[in-house]
């Protein structure tokens, strides 16, 4: 499993997303079992994370913050620390998950009483993602494609987006995304919680 996550003053944020994933656990009350029920994540992969063996992909945190009723922004907030009302260019938190071709950046890092958030997203030529379902139902998404293309799907319907093109959607099934160009696709998603 592969995913490299940014290391920010030397601190390693592996670590400390595997000690936030088994806070969030604890403090539900739930255990290994009823987490891997909720997830549909393996029992030992759960245990493997928590005690940070294991880097988790995309598709895998994703799944996660949907058992816990998160966006993955909102979790990777929780982990990086301070959330500032502005944030450097280079400073902005980069999570890239070299198995799947993702890279994410958060542009602009949610804060617990705000509702919408930015986030940049790049995809190699050919990386295929798909999601079971989103992090909090109805979701609100706009996807804007900076440059390349890239293949959306949306509960069963395809969108071929270009450079400039904007789709917006609620969230309520499953997603897929797909670069479909030559070159890495970019693009910017708005998520707004309902």
């Amino acid at each position: 499993m592969g995913g490299n996550r940014p290391r920010e003053g030397g601190h390693d944020i592996d670590a400390r997303l595997a000690q936030r994933l088994a806070a969030l656990r604890t403090e539900r009350g739930w255990s290994l079992d009823e987490l891997a029920t909720r997830s549909g994540v393996s029992r030992s992969t759960l245990s493997r994370l928590e005690r940070g063996e294991i880097s988790p992909t995309t598709s895998l945190l994703n799944r996660l913050c949907a058992a816990y009723e998160r966006t993955m922004s909102r979790l990777l907030t929780e982990v990086e620390g301070e959330q500032a009302q502005l944030v450097r260019a280079g400073q902005q938190p980069v999570w890239n998950d070299t198995e799947s071709g993702f890279v994410r950046r958060s542009v602009s890092p949610p804060h617990a009483g705000l509702r919408g958030e930015l986030v940049e997203g790049t995809l190699r030529p050919g990386a295929d993602i798909s999601y079971d379902g989103p992090p909090v139902a109805g979701l609100e998404q706009h996807i804007w494609v900076l440059a390349g293309a890239l293949e959306v799907t949306v509960q069963n319907e395809t969108y071929g987006l270009e450079t400039g093109d904007c789709l917006r959607f609620r969230l309520w099934g499953p997603t897929r995304f797909r670069c479909t160009s030559d070159e890495p696709v970019r693009y910017v998603i708005a998520v707004v919680l309902p």
